[in-house]
């Protein structure tokens, strides 16, 4: 800690991480490990799979792919940290290191909610519209589209750091969790928290709600044209199209809404952890999974790959 003039700064934190479950730390340092170099694998695997295969270089494969880029960015954010400090009997982190931690963390998780509002929106034309889809959804567009979504996550980024850097922490200095996020910061805090909250309040109503609404007034319209196509067939193939969106949308706002809401109360910290988990890792790891399982364009991808790599075999042979 440093002394200024009438306060004391604090110069690291302690994350507590898992460290109250030390009869299940090795079996939780495995099973989080594995996760995520699954996380990372399976996720790159299928952005060097959109970026070979030319039939899947279309509106609906580059969201995806940047979907995939971002679930290997929020997984790294944390991960790391959190395996290395397994081995540490004092798992520290600095003040700053803490701080761009956050503000990875939270750039790439409003990445996230931004993508997933674009690609119900792709979703909605494509079912909706499907005569103008291609007209509609040019590849500039979507470039503009997925900047877009970057973007405005960095800003909300900054402004969350511009507030957190005018706080003041004298301590305590210990954060119930496993990386730096903004409630158990805020709780620290031995400072008014207002304006960060305000802050906060904010960005949840312009990036929370304001995305949520979108995407479920997609689905409203998604929902009526499938209920107008005539053959079952037709139904089932609309269906397919946003399911795997309609599952990844659910688990991510749900996890993150079950925790941000319920992080006030410290009863629900040991809770809140494994939730965070949920859409810090699993999620970002089951993506491919929920995108590829009942799409037959990726398998079809992957035969092919499969078919061009035994072919590469049988000329060199």
């Amino acid at each position: 800690m440093t002394v200024g003039r009438n306060i004391t700064e604090i110069t690291y934190f302690i994350l507590v991480g898992f460290s109250d479950f030390p009869r299940i730390l090795g079996a939780l340092f495995l099973i989080f490990l594995v996760i995520f170099i699954t996380t990372v694998t399976w996720n790159l695997c299928l952005i060097i799979l959109i970026r070979m295969d030319f039939h899947l270089h279309t509106p609906m494969y580059f969201f995806l792919s940047n979907l995939s880029f971002i679930d290997i960015c929020y997984v790294t954010s944390t991960a790391p940290k959190m395996l290395f400090n397994f081995f540490q009997k004092q798992q520290m982190i600095t003040f700053w290191g803490c701080m761009v931690q956050y503000f990875i963390f939270s750039t790439v998780g409003l990445s996230d909610a931004c993508l997933l509002t674009t690609m119900a929106y792709d979703r909605y034309i494509a079912i909706c519209k499907p005569l103008h889809y291609s007209s509609i959804m040019s590849p500039s567009l979507c470039v503009r589209m997925a900047l877009g979504a970057y973007i405005a996550a960095l800003f909300a980024s900054v402004s969350q750091l511009c507030g957190l850097l005018q706080l003041h922490f004298c301590g305590p200095n210990v954060i119930n969790h496993y990386f730096c996020d903004m409630p158990q910061l805020l709780n620290l805090s031995c400072t008014d928290t207002f304006f960060v909250q305000v802050i906060l309040a904010m960005l949840t109503i312009t990036y929370g709600i304001v995305n949520i609404l979108i995407i479920m007034i997609s689905y409203v319209y998604i929902v009526i044209s499938i209920i107008k196509i005539t053959s079952a067939k037709g139904r089932s193939k609309a269906f397919n199209t946003c399911s795997s969106h309609m599952i990844a949308v659910s688990l991510f706002y749900i996890s993150v809404i079950y925790v941000y809401l319920s992080s006030s109360s410290a009863s629900s910290s040991t809770s809140d952890r494994f939730v965070s988990i949920l859409y810090t890792m699993v999620i970002p790891m089951l993506n491919p999974v929920i995108y590829s399982l009942r799409n037959r364009e990726i398998k079809d991808a992957l035969k092919r790959l499969q078919k061009k790599r035994r072919c590469c075999l049988s000329h060199r042979l």
